[in-house]
């Protein structure tokens, strides 16, 4: 006889293969064959996988590991739809892009929902020491107040360019931040392998991850993730025009 544990497991295995199977039938054909010409599927050099996406590649071509676009489109949806579920709660996510092909358009999508971004280097301590970084943005919207109001016209014209050089360092390392008003709930970011240090901070203070994951990266570190070619604009944008949608 199966023991209460063992009963427990074989529903909870039951009720995820029902979920999975839901999902596989909803698969559009169109849209793989759209993914699969704006190259979703290309991942890394094969030496670059990481082991732990096994699951949701291919094969191999040309020693490039391939994406499996059905987890592609079946992760895809499992993030869609818990946006669209969380969206009522109005939630602050804080979008992560610091590569170059993905700065623009993660810089795009956060401005047209009003949400703060990071598309230059991630500052350590952006969220695990959140209090110092929002008196630096508090500083960096007080000194871009005075410049528009005139206030720095007292000031020589060398005291002035030394002010404003301070005001367009920062901008680039703190503009995006300046909607983020209290820690996040949802940290959105490109490239699970290149913002580690993103995520390990998120995770510590207990703010739900959601990532783009190439082959060379770990799903396990987030709590949410979509199998995708990370490298590529067309890419990207085909990902964020979804996000966007579904919080819209």
């Amino acid at each position: 006889m199966e023991t209460t544990k063992a009963i427990k497991k074989n529903k909870k295995e039951e009720k995820k293969e029902q979920s999975e199977v839901k999902i596989l039938e909803n698969f559009d054909k169109e849209k793989i064959e759209e993914m699969l010409k704006l190259g979703l599927h290309f991942g890394h050099s094969h030496k670059k996988k990481n082991p732990k996406m096994d699951p949701y590649l291919y094969g191999m071509r040309n020693n490039i590991d391939i994406i499996d676009l059905l987890e592609t489109e079946k992760q895809l949806n499992i993030v869609l739809d818990y946006l669209k579920e969380i969206k009522a709660k109005k939630p602050l996510i804080l979008f992560v892009g610091t590569k170059p092909s993905a700065k623009k358009v993660v810089m795009e999508l956060a401005q047209k929902l009003s949400m703060p971004y990071v598309i230059e280097r991630w500052l350590g301590g952006t969220l695990t020491n959140f209090e110092s970084i929002k008196r630096r943005v508090e500083f960096l919207k007080e000194m871009e107040k005075k410049k528009q109001e005139g206030e720095f016209e007292k000031y020589t014209k060398q005291e002035r360019l030394r002010i404003e050089k301070e005001i367009e360092r920062t901008e680039k390392k703190l503009g995006g931040l300046k909607n983020l008003e209290r820690l996040p709930d949802i940290l959105f970011v490109v490239d699970a392998n290149k913002e580690k240090i993103a995520i390990k901070e998120a995770k510590r203070k207990n703010i739900c991850v959601i990532a783009l994951c190439d082959s060379d990266g770990d799903p396990t570190s987030v709590d949410y993730f979509i199998p995708v070619n990370d490298e590529g604009i067309s890419s990207l944008k085909y990902i964020f025009d979804k996000v966007e949608k579904a919080l819209l």
